[in-house]
């Protein structure tokens, strides 16, 4: 098996400006909550890196929880299908609340969730991805707070992973077309 690093074919975004990113995020959280007892859902597995250098970088009081839901399975490809792996352990109803994700992508399982979420009356209820593909959107959904607009590549690293490889990189990372398409 080749060694991840040997999959990737350019570092997209690099540790360091993630980390800055991450500052000018949590500076603007800080100014929509400034009371702060703001709860952050992290959505499984890809946000968890992002979620818990987000908290840190916070000066209000942020709690956390977390959902699963799939719709990828261990294909590349969404199958358009969400389904809630975990709930929620916490009451959200009159809470200031974020979604934190990894990644926005068609938007239809964020679009799911967040209705999802809505339905329980949260008094706001916020989306924050580190990285927004815009361009290929198919759900009406937007992030309040954007690391950053990416192309159409397939990443991985800092959370994010092709097939569960890649998740721990520091950075984000374009891989190689020849390790997730068949040829």
């Amino acid at each position: 098996m080749l060694n991840v690093k040997d999959m990737i074919k350019d570092v997209l975004v690099s540790e360091e400006q993630i980390k800055k990113r991450i500052k000018e995020i949590a500076l603007d959280i800080e100014r929509d909550f400034p009371d702060g007892d703001v709860i952050f859902i992290g959505v499984l597995k890809g946000s968890v890196i992002f979620v818990s250098d987000l908290m840190r970088a916070m000066n209000v009081n942020v709690t956390m929880d977390f959902m699963a839901v799939s719709s990828y399975g261990m294909s590349s490809e969404s199958s358009g299908i969400v389904r809630i792996l975990k709930d929620l352990d916490f009451d959200i109803e009159n809470r200031d609340v974020v979604i934190v994700e990894d990644i926005i992508d068609t938007g239809n399982t964020l679009k799911y969730l967040y209705e999802y979420l809505r339905a329980r009356n949260p008094r706001n209820l916020k989306i924050c991805c580190l990285l927004d593909k815009p361009e290929r959107r198919k759900a009406d959904i937007k992030a309040d707070y954007v690391g950053f607009s990416i192309p159409d590549e397939f990443v991985v690293g800092y959370g994010l992973d092709y097939a569960e490889i890649g998740r721990h990189l520091p950075y984000v990372g374009v891989l190689k077309e020849e390790v997730y398409k068949k040829v």
